[in-house]
This record gives C-alpha cells, structure tokens and sequence, in this order.
C-alpha cells in the first residue's frame, strides 16, 4: 500500500520585512502554503507586504484584524517588538494547538509567553544569515538556531531542513553570545566596511574606487580565512611587528577618530589572540591611545 504523503502545515508570517519577506517567499517555494501576510494598518511597508501576498498566493491581513488562519504563525518582527505583538495576539482567538515560532537570534522562545499560556507551542528558530532590500539569499547551508518546546522545535528543524538548512540545538542563554557572533560575521564587518571608506577618502581615494581597490585584498583575505583559520590569513604589519608603522596609521588616523578607535581595538585583539612581533611594544604604542584621543 502507498502511503498517501502528509501535506505541509500553512503558515502565516506576521511582520514581512527584509528576513519575512525572504522567508514568505522561499517557504512558498519549498511547498509551504503560506496563508496569510500579516503586517500593521499604519506600516510604512503595507503597500510591499499586499505585493508579497499576491506574490506567494497569500491573504494580506491587517494584526488583529482577522484570526490567523494558519498552523505555523511566524513572528518576523523586531527584536524589541516580538513580546507586544505576542501580547496583541493573545486574547484575539484560541491557540491551543498553535505553533508559533519567532526569529530573533537574540531572545528566547519565552518572548512568546503570552500565547504559551493560551495553549500555543512557541519555538524560537533563527537563520544566521544577512536580510536586506532588493536581495533574494540563499537559504542551502543557513544554519538554524532552534530552542523551545519538542513539537514546536522538531517542526522548526523539518522547515529549516526542508529550506536546506543546517538546524541546530541552541541553549537559551547561550542566544546572546550566539548573536553576537553573528554580528561579527556580518553588520560589524560592513561597519568596518564603512570605516575603511572613512580613511580611504581621508587619503584622497573616493569610496567607488576604494571598493574597487579593495575587492580584490578583501576576497583573498575572506577565502584564505575560510581554507585555514585566522593565524594562517593574518598579514600586515602587525604580524611584522612594525612599531613604526603602526604609530604613523595611528598618527594619521586622527583624522578619522571613530575608525581610528575601530583600528586600536582590533589591533588589540590581533595582539591577544594572533601571531603578532613585538607585542610588548605594540601593546605600549596603542595604550598612549585613548579613544577619540586627538
């Protein structure tokens, strides 16, 4: 006898910005039928979220305005948000039965407790990758950070799988520092990015062609980092030791202040955990360094 094949549970995805929208789009593609684009009567992003919905063969609806008609309810909303949508939601309808997930890398699946105390099952599931504007990521190999309650984590991880992710069990109050590093892995970078363009048009090179310049520094840099490890892609004049040539960045670098503490503060983590000449030395140059100091 064939076994017929279970169906996928509905989904409605509440808050469809950069990380919901890509997810709307690439859970629809999986085979997910998403139900329902939920987003605020007075969002700046309404008239994108009704765009989506019509997209993906989904119901745009307002919060609050309609229960959601859905298996899964996925909160894609701010971090800071998640726990007062969760209150909103919570005398709206009955959520026994109900999974719910949201997808802050940083807080627990207890922003959720609102709708836990109605019956919902609540996960947290995160995907460690970047969301933004106008750009469509690829989901193979994401990994997922999944804590929670058991029905509601083993669906989070059939989904992450099914999207071809990499799920994995996180401890809650591991979450912070999970993100955390996160962080480093993607904003802080493009915060350096910035900086670099900072000191780049200090120099005289406008930040088109310091992109150019750099493109093929930072490509080397990232793959030798992603063959080996960090002592094996470290280079430059630290490694050198170069006390000289250090003192003249940080002279020049006055300039710059905000990339200058940028620039003392990774040199100091260089010093503390990479192969580096001269450390004493180097450790004396960047302590005459106060941040912003002029």
């Amino acid at each position: 006898m064939v076994k017929k094949p279970t169906s996928k549970p509905s989904i409605a995805i509440v808050g469809p910005g950069n990380l919901g929208s890509a997810l709307a789009a690439a859970l629809a593609h999986t085979g997910y039928p998403v139900s329902q684009i939920v987003s605020r009567r007075n969002s700046s992003g309404l008239s994108a979220a009704r765009a989506l919905a019509r997209r993906i063969k989904a119901k745009h609806v307002l919060l609050g305005d309609h229960p959601l008609a859905a298996d899964i309810v996925w909160l894609t909303v701010p971090d800071d948000a998640i726990a007062i949508v969760a209150q909103e939601l919570a005398p709206t309808q009955s959520w026994k039965g109900n999974i719910v997930f949201h997808s802050s890398g940083a807080r627990t699946s207890e922003e959720l407790a609102p709708l836990g105390e109605k019956g919902a099952l609540v996960a947290s599931a995160h995907p460690l990758m970047t969301f933004v504007a106008g750009r469509k990521p690829l989901w193979r190999g994401v990994s997922f950070a999944i804590e929670g309650d058991g029905k509601a984590v083993k669906l989070a991880r059939n989904i992450a799988s099914d999207l071809g992710g990499v799920p994995f069990t996180i401890e809650k109050q591991s979450k912070p520092l999970y993100h955390a590093f996160g962080s480093f892995a993607s904003p802080l970078v493009i915060a350096l990015m910035s900086a670099m363009e900072q000191v780049a048009e200090a120099a005289g090179i406008p930040p088109a062609k310091a992109k150019a310049m750099m493109q093929p520094l930072l490509a080397e840099t990232l793959n030798n980092y992603l063959r080996a490890d960090a002592p094996s892609a470290f280079s430059g004049p630290l490694i050198r030791g170069d006390v000289q040539t250090v003192r003249k960045h940080l002279a020049q670098l006055r300039r710059t202040p905000e990339a200058r503490d940028a620039y003392v503060a990774l040199a100091r983590v260089a010093i503390e955990r990479l192969p580096v000449k001269n450390k004493e030395a180097l450790t004396n140059e960047l302590l005459r360094t106060r941040p912003h100091d002029k």
